[in-house]
């Protein structure tokens, strides 16, 4: 395990990592933990927290992953809903969150701190290195107990407490088991032959099953290395400095990654921009097939050969994925022509499908088979068919044993022949490769009959750079509308290049220029939807930027950073109405959550644009 600490990176053998959740564990028994027992972790991703994440197991209780962006409102719903005693957490920002939340948890009474600074005059708090110190003089006066206590353990039990995301609802707790998470993360690694020479660089959200499937089980299991970077900021610098060989992010951090490579390349020199659009051009034509060894035509392989030179190779060290050997992505649709992007410039990305309740294992793209449309075959001892509604189930070892507390959320979920009702519409190919289509309750029909999948659109939408988020409308309707977000990065770099002035987010928005560059995004993706089989009538006819970027603290986007589209839909009901009935403009008054945890409420006189639609075309040659 590695962490960057004061920009040195600190290592530890797994010997010396055994030693340290050894101590934890000890520490932790010493103050009353027991079996059972559910301690809350929360923090940036720290060496010393997975640590504890291992000790709560190692003496049979139960970790609690928590989203350490979350404000103590959320924090007070899941101490109270797990029944938390017991807190581990990285510095004061998270101390003060939960002394906050304390007042509504009865059951919090320990909490433990990696980071001390700020934390001097506070009280009634311990260090993790001073319950480290307390666990080696238990250990030692107790020297049977650690021991007896790990073999105790059985592969049935409860190993972890993830929480949904609270799409659309509140979270629920999803309790899975040891053997589980052994079944997805051993799949998984042996599908793509990991071992202990793999590195990989954990910055994603603990409390995310992606993370705790491919960074924490996954390292258990393969026995490669954690590589904690030193901040959110640093995330790239540090990338670039170990090369990771193996890496794991949802569509948002490959859509960042493209916007910065985008930005990049609009202030190079002209001849730079020619170059590299020329050699983009012979990477989409033929650079996924030499990935996957496919027969290439000799001078289009001596051109890539060049682009990989001169373009291809400089970017993907750039990006720090230099040394990478194989990459996921999962956690919501990623865009075809995103993951095309990536594919073609030589980097293995694939796609998975799962969802917490199935330790984000369901579907995995093998290499040589990987295709843009698809999330791959059922993984490794996955079962899965779609039913007459057109749902996505799944049944397999790596089903959630239960929702903590909620026995009629889990009967409903998990039906009598075992299958799990995933949510998901979805349809299987002559293949046997599996296409996921977009929620089932948000897959609808346009007015006219078409179908109208929204995150198909969006996803469409958010590959150029300059758009960050699409939120679509058009269930019932007779056409479709989207809300966008521009990105700040890039359409802020594009406006201070063409001199023109901005205060902020919200001024930037609404200027008229901005309008132009971003209903330019919008017509491309109506013409490509044109030439798409039965999806020429869900082209974007009107659309608007909305005054302020949607927000996790504002209940608009889950701490994934998922759409809330029924929320959106009633909080900002008068925009939808006024792009249905033709408005141009949309007086909105909207109640936003400042970090200091005051709210306060934000106006604006919104545009709405028409965009130009299409009539329905040959499709295009593949």
């Amino acid at each position: 395990m590695r962490e960057k600490d004061l920009g040195i990176w600190q290592t530890w053998t797994w010997r010396q990592a055994a030693d340290e959740v050894r101590a934890l564990a000890c520490g932790l028994a010493a103050q009353g933990f027991r079996r059972g027992m559910h301690l809350a972790i929360i923090g940036d991703n720290r060496p010393r927290l997975y640590w504890a994440m291992a000790a709560a197991q190692a003496l049979g209780g139960i970790p609690v992953p928590m989203y350490q962006d979350a404000p103590a409102g959320e924090f007070s719903y899941v101490l109270n809903d797990a029944e938390i005693a017991y807190a581990a957490v990285e510095d004061q920002e998270q101390v003060d969150k939960l002394l906050e939340a304390k007042a509504k948890v009865s059951t919090l009474a320990y909490i433990y701190y990696d980071d001390p600074r700020g934390l001097r005059n506070y009280e009634g708090l311990v260090s993790i290195a001073q319950l480290q110190a307390l666990g080696r003089e238990y250990d030692a006066a107790n020297p049977g107990f650690f021991d007896a206590e790990v073999e105790k353990g059985r592969a049935g039990d409860v190993c972890v407490m993830l929480y949904t995301s609270g799409t659309t609802g509140k979270p629920k707790g999803v309790c899975h088991t040891h053997q589980a998470f052994i079944v997805a993360g051993g799949g998984a690694a042996e599908l793509d032959a990991l071992t202990a020479a793999d590195s990989m660089l954990s910055y994603l959200p603990m409390a995310w099953v992606g993370d705790h499937l491919f960074s924490y089980v996954q390292s258990l299991i393969a026995g490669f290395t954690i590589n904690c970077p030193e901040s959110a900021d640093t995330v790239l610098t540090d990338m670039r400095e170990i090369g990771p060989t193996y890496y794991f992010a949802p569509p948002r951090i490959f859509e960042n990654m493209l916007t910065q490579v985008t930005i990049r390349m609009e202030d190079a020199s002209r001849v730079k921009q020619w170059l590299y659009a020329q050699c983009m051009r012979v990477a989409k034509r033929c650079g996924a097939q030499i990935l996957e060894g496919k027969r290439v035509p000799l001078l289009d392989r001596v051109r890539y050969a060049a682009g990989d030179l001169m373009i291809y190779g400089p970017l993907r060290n750039m990006l720090g994925m230099s040394r990478l050997r194989v990459a996921y992505t999962a956690g919501a649709a990623i865009g075809p022509d995103l993951f095309r992007f990536y594919r073609s410039i030589g980097i293995n990305l694939k796609q998975l499908y799962g969802l917490t309740e199935t330790c984000a294992y369901g579907c995995l793209q093998p290499n040589g088979a990987v295709r843009l449309e698809t999330v791959g075959p059922p993984a490794p001892g996955v079962e899965l068919k779609i039913d007459d509604s057109g749902e996505v189930l799944l049944r397999g070892p790596m089903l959630l044993k239960e929702y903590y507390k909620q026995p009629t959320a889990t009967a409903d979920s998990i039906d009598a022949d075992g299958w799990f009702h995933t949510g998901d519409a979805g349809l299987i190919d002559a293949g046997g490769h599996v296409k996921i289509i977009d929620r089932a309750k948000d897959v609808g029909r346009l007015a006219g009959g078409a179908i109208f999948a929204p995150n198909y659109l969006e996803n469409k939408l958010k590959f150029f750079p300059h758009v960050k988020e699409a939120v679509a409308f058009g269930n019932g309707r007779d056409y479709v509308c989207a809300f966008l977000n521009i990105d700040m990065g890039s359409v802020g770099n594009w406006a201070e290049r063409r001199g023109i002035p901005y205060s902020g987010y919200a001024d930037l928005a609404s200027k008229p220029e901005v309008y132009d560059l971003v209903r330019g995004c919008v017509e491309q993706v109506n013409a490509d939807l044109a030439t798409e089989t039965g999806l020429a009538d869900s082209q974007v006819r009107r659309f608007l930027i909305l005054h302020k970027e949607l927000d996790p603290d504002d209940d608009e986007l889950t701490r994934t950073r998922k759409v809330r589209r029924r929320f959106i839909a009633e909080k900002y009901a008068a925009l939808v109405d006024a792009l249905y009935e033709g408005r141009k403009l949309q007086h909105v008054d909207t109640q936003v959550k400042f970090e200091d945890g005051r709210s306060g409420i934000v106006s604006a006189d919104l545009r709405i644009e028409d965009a130009k639609v299409l009539p329905a075309q040959p499709a295009k040659a593949a």
